[in-house]
């Protein structure tokens, strides 16, 4: 089958996942335990945590099976070796920080800060200069993963509401760049730690999956149920939705934006401990008259490095917040799943994936 047409029919079975009645469709409320339908719009049984398709109010309406799961999880996940604890997370992801040799150095980039404010001051343009003076990117963006990214910025239409319409070459970009991405120890270390709790047999299983959760497009506008986000266009790339920017958490998107001029940095609200790259800030933007009030990014880390840590904490503790430890110091990323359609084994698309700041 063509890539076109597989994105098609994928996109047009998750419209109609999202139309479908069912009883009670997005609630646990009398379905705990039941089996699986593919059909549902989110699960009851035991094994949604595992697959990141449970209802929302599965922990409310379930209680009693989650409990049996949590109290297998403190007896060192005698009934799931696929379960991931907390201190595995943090050692796993000081190993894919330590292993991001593509990073940038110091010396690959200057930034300008400028005002720091509360996350409840008023926004407005408090930062007359761009945030970043100078960016080595004849160094970076030469190197295959950061290039390989750098072509899919273009590929997408930034308001939701409104379909894509990817040509075969956009289609082959996006094996590209998980291409290149797993060359990188990063994506080594990460489908090893994966591989090694049960949640992947293959690495072309792992690349399968990470490309529906990422590239799979799913309506975000129920207006006009238009097949046009994605989990990789919000987080690193950006929508518009209702007059303001939603998702937008690359650097890299960022840098290029404000080269163009097409962003205007206003301030930041949050400066991580980290002394190298890759830092973490809490931004405040306007991006061609649309504000971001409360955003945040990593700086200077590589495309592969943050792909990794959002999947990783997508598919460890999908809904929550996921505590990591990145140079010894805490951080947490927050993911959400999409729930009104699915793929695969009744498995969810990622909507969002960004680092929390105090």
């Amino acid at each position: 089958m063509k890539a076109g047409v597989f994105l098609l029919l994928l996109g047009a079975a998750c419209s109609l996942a999202s139309n479908s009645l069912y009883t009670a469709p997005d609630s646990c409320k009398g379905r705990c335990k039941e089996k699986y339908n593919r059909q549902d719009d989110c699960h009851c049984n035991t094994e949604c945590e595992k697959y990141q398709n449970c209802c929302d109010d599965f922990h409310e309406h379930c209680e009693q099976d989650s409990k049996e799961m949590e109290q297998a999880s403190e007896e060192g996940f005698s009934r799931s070796n696929d379960a991931i604890s907390q201190e595995e997370l943090q050692k796993v992801s000081e190993q894919l920080y330590q292993s991001d040799s593509n990073k940038a150095e110091e010396s690959d980039i200057t930034l300008n800060k400028q005002a720091l404010i509360s996350q409840t001051s008023k926004l407005k343009d408090q930062s007359p200069e761009r945030l970043f003076s100078s960016v080595n990117e004849k160094k970076l963006f030469s190197k295959p993963t950061y290039a390989s990214f750098i072509k899919l910025l273009d590929n997408f239409q930034r308001e939701v509401g409104k379909g894509e319409d990817f040509t075969a070459e956009q289609l082959k970009e996006e094996d590209r760049f998980l291409e290149e991405i797993m060359k990188t120890e990063v994506m080594k270390e990460l489908y090893g730690f994966l591989h090694d709790k049960n949640r992947y047999s293959t690495e072309a299983e792992f690349v399968t999956d990470l490309k529906e959760m990422w590239f799979g497009l799913y309506a975000r506008d129920s207006k006009t149920n238009e097949d046009g986000s994605s989990g990789f266009e919000h987080v690193f790339l950006g929508e518009i939705k209702e007059g303001k920017v939603s998702g937008f958490h690359n650097w890299i998107s960022f840098y290029l934006q404000e080269k163009q001029g097409h962003l205007n940095y206003l301030s930041h609200s949050y400066d991580g401990p980290w002394t190298s790259y890759p830092d973490v800030l809490g931004l405040q933007f306007s991006w061609d008259g649309f504000n971001k009030e409360v955003g945040s990014a990593f700086i200077g880390s590589s495309p592969e490095f943050e792909f990794a840590v959002y999947s990783l904490c997508f598919i460890a503790k999908p809904n929550k917040v996921c505590h990591l430890k990145l140079g010894g110091h805490d951080l947490g990323i927050q993911t959400h799943t999409w729930d009104k359609c699915t793929y695969g084994n009744g498995k969810r698309y990622i909507a969002t994936a960004y680092v929390k700041t105090p």
